[in-house]
């Protein structure tokens, strides 16, 4: 049984993008296997509702059904695609779920996930997070071979090499890491067969992934609020390049072959996990106040009130504050209602839009010299219309510090930002984004500051994005499809 797609939501009406200024990570993974007669579909709900921030073009879930695959994905938020009677329709004893964010592949239907398909070997189920930078050399392979393709996606992709291995191969497993000896690039995966669960990660662990238990049955998620949403117990993270494997029996361990040092996305740390997530032993809370923290050593101002942008830049703020003993205060309100920032047909209402998802609380604010912290700045227009905000409510100065170095180089990983282009420090110097965004002060944490922020991490850290240097090589043409 399928369960067919809805025609449009609420956020195909509204559909955007997220804040201008914003890195996005684009997807969030999770998977349960119930060995306690859960409501597997409900679990996985609430679970994606807990990995919503991870993306908000679309969601979908897949359920086994005593053998059989059902599923429904569509675009929207999770409380806009699915609602009780569609969850009564999605009963199983395991399930897979996704969120997705995607710039180059957004509103293509055909790219929602999980992919669900039919071959030799029965039926197969697929999720993923991160992004194949050799995808289009692999799909034109394939198409050479006579492989048809309905989507742009990498997901498809992966889904094609698994069925094919999987011909040859004695188990699911083993097509699986014949698959990964294919694909290049950064992948958390969960995989729905007939009869069990599957989760992999790259063998440089760009991607989160981590191992839960609830009762008697277990989860893979990319953050561990996901687990926590459902009531479940932290276990481990999933190694970089490990597979695995969870059955009946129980779980299994399948460890691959992974380069010397792994690099986890230093990203998760500074914007895109949660806050009460601990991603690869290190809480996420506490890198962000240590970010903050070392920001005020680095770089001290004086001031009479610290806020940080919210939400990303709330934590940064706080250590800030508690190092350099400047008040910490809520000098901006984001409008929690307002997931995505509205595309409007002018400039007029383009301001509009951005006063709808942040307003300044004028009595903080006025008469006072601020220090505004943030976590990144990508292209620079929202933080612009932010600083004008605060001076038109009476701040006397506003002094910004971001707590991550200059984002100067396109991401290749996953993240939202795949060209130069269209990063403004970039060609620009501080000097200069100051001069452009209206702040009277303009300070970045270090590179070397930041990689001390993740206290206790065993892990080495990509940085591309800030120095140019990438753990995997790009092909030129990585480009011509959606990576997403």
């Amino acid at each position: 049984m399928i369960i067919m797609d809805r025609k449009y939501s609420f956020s195909d009406v509204y559909n955007t993008g997220i804040d201008d200024d914003k890195l996005h990570e684009e997807c969030g993974v999770f998977a349960l296997f119930s060995r306690d007669n859960h409501d597997v579909s409900g679990l996985t709900y609430y679970s994606l509702y807990a990995l919503q921030h991870r993306g908000q073009e679309s969601v979908g879930i897949a359920v086994n059904d005593n053998g059989t695959i059902v599923y429904h994905k569509d675009m929207g938020l999770a409380s806009e695609v699915f609602d009780n009677v569609m969850l009564e329709h999605l009963k199983g004893q395991m399930a897979i779920g996704h969120v997705r964010y995607s710039a180059s592949g957004a509103g293509k239907r055909e790219n929602l996930q999980p992919v669900v398909v039919k071959y030799k070997r029965g039926q197969l189920a697929l999720a993923h997070n991160g992004s194949i930078v050799n995808a289009a050399e692999l799909r034109s392979k394939l198409e050479e071979n006579g492989a048809i393709f309905q989507s742009t996606s990498d997901t498809e992709l992966m889904v094609n090499l698994i069925s094919r291995y999987r011909v040859t191969s004695s188990s699911t497993e083993e097509a699986i890491q014949k698959m990964m000896n294919d694909i290049q690039g950064s992948y958390a995966i969960v995989v729905l067969t007939t009869n069990k669960v599957i989760g992999i990660r790259d063998p440089h662990g760009i991607r989160p992934l981590c191992i839960g238990k609830l009762d008697n049955s277990f989860i893979l998620a990319s953050e561990s609020c996901a687990i926590d949403a459902i009531g479940g117990e932290f276990v481990r993270n999933v190694n970089p390049g490990e597979i695995v494997v969870i059955s009946r029996d129980g779980l299994q361990s399948i460890q691959t072959e992974v380069p010397v040092e792994s690099k986890l996305c230093i990203f998760e740390y500074i914007y895109f996990a949660r806050p009460d997530s601990v991603i690869d032993g290190v809480s996420v809370h506490r890198a962000r106040i240590e970010a903050g923290r070392r920001l005020a050593i680095e770089h001290p101002v004086d001031a009479d009130l610290v806020i940080g942008v919210p939400d990303g830049g709330t934590d940064a703020a706080i250590g800030f504050s508690r190092e350099s003993g400047i008040p910490f205060g809520y000098g901006l309100l984001k409008n929690k209602y307002v997931g995505r920032t509205f595309i409007q047909p002018n400039q007029a209402l383009r301001e509009v839009g951005a006063k709808i998802k942040y307003n300044v609380i004028r009595d903080e604010i006025e008469g006072k010299r601020i220090v505004m912290i943030d976590d990144s700045i990508v292209r620079g227009t929202t933080t612009r219309r932010i600083v004008q905000m605060l001076k038109n409510a009476g701040a006397k100065e506003v002094h910004l510090r971001i707590s991550s170095p200059p984002f100067r180089y396109p991401c290749y990983f996953g993240v939202d930002v795949s060209s130069g282009k269209e990063l403004v420090a970039a060609e620009r110097s501080v000097s200069e984004i100051n001069e452009m965004i209206g702040t009277d002060s303009l300070a970045y944490l270090s590179l070397e500051g930041l990689l001390k922020t993740p206290i206790g991490s065993a892990f080495g850290f990509c940085t591309g994005c800030f120095n140019g240097k990438y753990p995997i090589e790009i092909p030129k043409n990585e480009n011509e499809f959606d990576n997403k």
